[in-house]
């Protein structure tokens, strides 16, 4: 005789249009040839250069810094972060954007909790953070959470209180300070600018996706 757990199975399968659980996963698993790339293959959301979908990389409050690994796409540590200071919001990258330095556009998402690594949402751009990391143009998005009721009303950096830019500002003029690498942040920017910023990042990510075609 067929164990209880046997039994209830086959009867429960009887009143079932689609396969077992166990099926339906092989089955799953069986279809996906590679695993997906948060950077190619999430989209970038259809309101963008205002709206878009963002891909976290280290939580609100963290001293470690994640980033993405632009050839697996999985999150990795890059290393702890040598000051004594964490990263006052949730920082990541927007998909499907391409800047100057051959990443992703950075983005700085301000909401009230912090977010898993690896997790994405919708965030609006409220401004934009000109910086120079060592040399080298590295602008910042400032946004916030675009499902966040707390914040999603935002619509422009200069509604923010000042102490919360100040904020900002001093993090990413400190955080590398005891690595002795230079990194300089110049006076925000209205939204307007970030929407310029996250349009001109996904032309250039267009078109190095034409370009990789035609190799």
């Amino acid at each position: 005789m067929p164990p209880p757990l046997e039994i209830a199975n086959k009867s429960s399968s009887s009143h079932m249009s689609h396969p077992p659980l166990n099926e339906r996963i092989i089955s799953s698993m069986s279809r996906r040839s590679v695993a997906a790339h948060p950077w190619h293959d999430l989209e970038i959301g259809p309101d963008a250069p205002s709206i878009f979908n963002c891909v976290v990389e280290i939580g609100k409050g963290s001293k470690v810094k994640y980033e993405l690994d632009k050839k697996t796409g999985m999150i990795k540590v890059d290393r702890v972060l040598y000051s004594s200071v964490v990263y006052p919001h949730n920082y990541g990258f927007i998909p499907r954007t391409l800047c100057e330095d051959n990443d992703p556009m950075d983005v700085l998402i301000i909401m009230q909790e912090p977010v898993l690594p690896g997790c994405f949402l919708r965030a609006k751009a409220i401004g934009l953070m000109p910086m120079i990391d060592q040399g080298e143009k590295d602008d910042k998005i400032i946004a916030v959470c675009a499902d966040d009721p707390e914040y999603k009303h935002y619509s422009d950096i200069q509604e923010l209180p000042p102490h919360r830019l100040a904020e900002i500002r001093r993090f990413f003029e400190d955080y590398k300070k005891n690595e002795n690498k230079e990194v300089a942040v110049n006076d925000f920017l209205p939204a307007t600018a970030a929407y310029e910023a996250v349009q001109h990042s996904m032309d250039l990510y267009a078109t190095y996706i034409v370009e990789s075609l035609r190799r």
